[in-house]
């Protein structure tokens, strides 16, 4: 049985975890259907963007703790790494991607979450660090990415004291973007995707790359310097100099 489900509505792929019994754990299994399937995605001109979700009543889990033990124990610091490499893949995609979270988003599945650009939260939802809850030091960039979406306070009571937030607390606090009826979850996220999947694919993919490259921008004249070569780009693409020529269009037919 594949643990990934792939369905699309247009060009908006959509990525199911599919190990309900176990709660969509991150496992071996689970990391190199993600890695084929957006190896597969980002090769289709035809997607644009993707949603994730959970079969049955959690998102993701979290990682398999033999797996954790396992590499806890080895003399090599390559294992982490490895467990980690589904959700990095999901993080590192040109596509953008939302997360459609139902149930449970635990420690490692918390981190599949913070790997998508945009987070769409059910009412079932529930996002927890639990790193610490297991004797466990934060990894994968976990602390870091939180920090990112939300401030200091909220990223320390997750963390170090063990706060659970539900769908609309979530969204109050920045982890989502919104809180929706579980019933129109995957509805709602494929809505925001299918906007995002409008515009130009190596436009999107510019445009997240300097979002990424902007969180090491301290001042004004660097976030200038910056963004002048991709926008630049963008102006000699057929996107934007069609849009000129049917503005142009438009008005010289009003004034004739």
């Amino acid at each position: 049985m594949s643990l990934l489900k792939i369905e699309y509505r247009d060009s908006v792929a959509i990525l199911t975890f599919n190990d309900p019994d176990r709660r969509n754990v991150v496992s071996d299994e689970m990391n190199d259907e993600l890695l084929e399937a957006f190896d597969g995605l980002e090769a289709n001109e035809q997607i644009g963007a993707v949603v994730l979700t959970g079969a049955g009543r959690a998102f993701c889990a979290g990682a398999v703790l033999d797996d954790l033990l396992e590499a806890g124990s080895s003399d090599a610091d390559g294992a982490l790494p490895d467990i980690y490499r589904g959700f990095l893949r999901v993080a590192h995609t040109t596509l953008p991607t939302v997360a459609a979270v139902n149930g449970a988003a635990v420690g490692a599945g918390m981190n599949m979450v913070l790997a998508c650009d945009l987070v769409i939260a059910g009412r079932s939802a529930k996002f927890d660090s639990r790193f610490l809850t297991i004797g466990i030091h934060p990894g994968g960039g976990h602390t870091w990415r939180l920090r990112n979406i939300t401030e200091l306070h909220t990223t320390k009571a997750m963390v170090l004291f063990g706060q659970v937030l539900e769908g609309e607390e979530a969204a109050r606090r920045g982890i989502a973007w919104e809180c929706v009826d579980d019933d129109v979850l995957i509805n709602e996220a494929v809505t925001y995707a299918a906007k995002a999947a409008g515009h130009p694919r190596d436009l999107m993919a510019v445009t997240k790359r300097t979002l990424h490259d902007a969180a090491a921008v301290t001042e004004s004249a660097a976030a200038v310097r910056l963004e002048i070569e991709p926008q630049v780009w963008s102006m000699q693409q057929p996107a934007f100099t069609e849009m000129v020529a049917k503005l142009k269009a438009e008005i010289a037919t009003k004034h004739s």
